[in-house]
């Protein structure tokens, strides 16, 4: 799990608290191999650093994607649903979007939104996992992949 983690330049990319190379790669390890707490705590704080309050993404969140499809899918990870639900967040961001149609389109705005389309597209290009995790023997896994579905084919 998480082996291809070192593949990407995360010190290139950026969270919404700066470089994403000193903190990314060890909360996805801490939500895989972390216990229940810890994995919960750790990806509450990847939550804010790439989708803050649940609508905002960076530079750095379609990178993180296809990771968060693999923590859904892995068996050991306390809090599928969650990642699931994030995914499901992630998904349905159009804050710059907004921003940069009904704004003078400035520079911030217009680069903030073609990073919610790269995560959009991260996120469905992982529809065929959702719909997989749909028949989960875990009814909160289940009901959060059904969720997730939904919020990608609506």
């Amino acid at each position: 799990m998480l082996k291809a983690i070192r593949r990407v330049p995360w010190n290139e990319l950026e969270d919404s608290i700066g470089p994403a190379a000193a903190t990314i790669p060890g909360l996805l390890n801490l939500v895989a191999w972390g216990d229940s707490a810890t994995a919960e705590s750790a990806l509450e704080d990847l939550r804010d650093r790439v989708c803050q309050y649940g609508s905002f993404v960076h530079q750095a969140t379609a990178p993180v994607v296809p990771f968060l499809f693999e923590l859904a899918r892995g068996p050991q990870v306390t809090c599928r649903p969650k990642v699931l639900g994030l995914l499901k967040d992630i998904g349905q961001a159009r804050q710059w979007e907004t921003a940069a149609s009904t704004l003078v389109r400035s520079r911030g705005c217009a680069e903030h939104a073609r990073w919610e389309r790269e995560a959009r597209t991260a996120v469905r290009a992982g529809l065929s996992i959702a719909r997989h995790l749909e028949n989960e023997p875990d009814a909160a896994v289940s009901e959060a992949a059904s969720e997730l579905t939904r919020a990608l084919t609506a």
